[in-house]
């Protein structure tokens, strides 16, 4: 298991990167110190892989198109393959430690026509629900699952049958997981995936032009939507307008260049499509609750230690 202290998400698509993912056993292991990450929250994305999480300590709030779930310490769940999410943590009080199991749904069904696949691993895939599956401590079953979850991370690499042990782990995880969700599985909504699919379009947009100004109606064109729809779909998947989600993508990249420490407060300002500094700062300061130069020595001392 790896330990990680930043996310980094593909110029565009902002579809996830995850480093040693190799093709031959698509899966990896990490344990994510959030607290380090440059911010308090990783800013909506999405990845092929399927991730199995674990709280360790702190909080983490997780956001889908669907809704919001909060997962305190010894609570976990599972994100599926290429929704769209988010997440944030909000106790400072202590560490703020997430493992992952993350992996490519073939590794535990095979080939696509494979019987397995088409029956346990395509329809879950491919549905539109669930996007997140919670699991909390309180429920018997659901406590089974994060113990096994737990479990599988105790594997070492350098064990004989490493791998094999790995996808046996997963793959029983699997089948429990999605027992809980296996009426849901079956009733697919087609409307939903249409929708998630123009919003990634926008988003892609936004996160490769955010410096820019970025009309609305420019934002639909490239979904082909019109700008009514664009509206509509910005509201359904986000729960926001697309004005509102600009701007907050914006505050996100400036508070990661502003962690990083290689720009001023005004290039960092620029840099992000904000112009003049006050206007920068007056958002800032709202938003974040200081200055950006509060902002980037906070993250510059935390960095030291």
């Amino acid at each position: 298991m790896r330990n990680v202290r930043s996310v980094e998400l593909y110029t565009g698509s902002r579809e996830e990167k995850l480093p040693d993912f190799s093709p031959d056993f698509p899966y990896l292991a990490s344990r994510a110190e959030l607290d380090y990450y440059g911010t308090s929250f990783v800013p909506w994305h999405w990845h092929r892989a399927v991730e199995l999480f674990y709280m360790e300590s702190g909080e983490l709030r997780y956001y889908t198109p669907g809704g919001t779930r909060v997962f305190p310490a010894g609570s976990g769940g599972m994100v599926n393959s290429n929704v769209l999410h988010k997440t944030d943590f909000r106790i400072q009080r202590e560490r703020n430690v997430q493992l992952l199991h993350l992996f490519h749904p073939d590794l535990i069904g095979g080939t696509p026509g494979s019987r397995m696949n088409q029956r346990y691993v395509a329809p879950v895939v491919s549905a539109s629900r669930p996007e997140l599956i919670a699991l909390y401590p309180e429920n018997p079953e659901q406590a089974e699952i994060l113990r096994l979850i737990r479990q599988a991370f105790q594997i070492p690499e350098t064990e004989f049958g490493y791998e094999l042990q790995i996808r046996e782990a997963l793959s029983r995880i699997w089948l429990k997981m999605i027992k809980l969700v296996w009426n849901e599985v079956q009733n697919p909504d087609g409307g939903q995936n249409r929708e998630t699919g123009k919003i990634k379009q926008m988003l892609a947009y936004v996160h490769e032009h955010f410096a820019e100004k970025i009309p609305v109606a420019r934002l639909a064109e490239e979904a082909f939507l019109s700008e009514r729809e664009c509206y509509r779909v910005f509201q359904n998947c986000l729960h926001m307008t697309p004005s509102e989600y600009i701007r907050s993508y914006r505050l996100q990249m400036a508070c990661q260049m502003l962690a990083e420490g290689k720009r001023s407060v005004t290039e960092t300002g620029h840099a992000c499509g904000f112009g003049q500094s006050s206007y920068f700062g007056k958002l800032f300061r709202e938003q974040m609750g200081c200055t950006p130069l509060e902002y980037q020595r906070k993250w510059q001392n935390r960095n030291k230690n």
